[in-house]
């Protein structure tokens, strides 16, 4: 199963530390930001599952990296501030925030809030597309456990094919173009030819394809971009 990735936004040495020996232990991927504008950077190459932001950053505050992120990331963002003013919980949840923790907080508490956050970010993204699974001749994808497989048989994939894989088969059947692919999977601020979305798709046919030259599962169309087969044509 690929790990759930987590981007603590925080520029507290101690405090880091703590959030990611504690996400680490319970087998979370985690990605760290000291400030707004590394956050922003992160969040659109990385594509975390989770954003776990403090507003106290210096130079970007936690509000304004909020507020960009809204704009084109569409996963959970956790504030996690030591501002405990009624006025700033409402104006970052107004924002978007999906919840808001206040330090101090106690390790169970901040895992059951991450779990909660995930469920509703996996019930948004069924409603958009299939629901808990997708399953396509021989091609099996489990979306909450982000669990690929093959004949029956477990394919590991990177994060970044994985999210590829994913976002094709919540769109089965429908052409994806190589720009709302990029989009989608490394953010809006890419700057990088197809070249990499190519070698990840060749990757991918290559672990679930029998013959990755003739794929029956990821289909090209020739100069607009890729699509999943839906089995009418299998």
């Amino acid at each position: 199963m690929t790990p759930h990735k987590i981007l603590i936004v925080e520029d507290e040495e101690s405090i880091v530390h703590a959030l990611s020996s504690i996400l680490t232990a319970n087998d979370y991927a985690v990605l760290v930001a000291n400030t707004g504008e590394q956050a922003l950077a992160l969040a659109a190459s990385h594509q975390p599952d989770v954003v776990l932001l403090d507003l106290g950053l210096p130079g970007m505050d936690g509000i304004a990296v909020l507020r960009e992120l809204r704009g084109w990331y569409g996963r959970p963002v956790l504030v996690v501030s030591a501002r405990d003013q009624e006025r700033e919980k409402v104006e970052a949840l107004d924002l978007g925030a999906d919840d808001y923790i206040t330090k101090p907080f106690g390790t169970s508490e901040l895992l059951a809030r991450i779990r909660a956050a995930l469920r509703n970010s996996g019930r948004r993204m069924g409603a958009q597309g299939p629901g808990g699974s997708f399953t396509v001749g021989a091609l099996s994808i489990d979306f909450l456990k982000r669990a690929v497989s093959l004949r029956g048989e477990g394919v590991h994939l990177t994060q970044i094919e994985y999210r590829i894989v994913e976002l094709l088969a919540r769109n089965a059947g429908s052409v994806l173009t190589y720009d709302e692919i990029m989009r989608e999977v490394w953010g809006p601020y890419v700057t990088d030819s197809n070249t990499i979305l190519r070698v990840n798709m060749a990757n991918i046919r290559r672990k679930l394809e029998d013959n990755p030259a003739d794929p029956s599962y990821f289909l090209t169309e020739t100069g607009i971009g890729y699509r999943m087969a839906d089995g009418s044509a299998l």
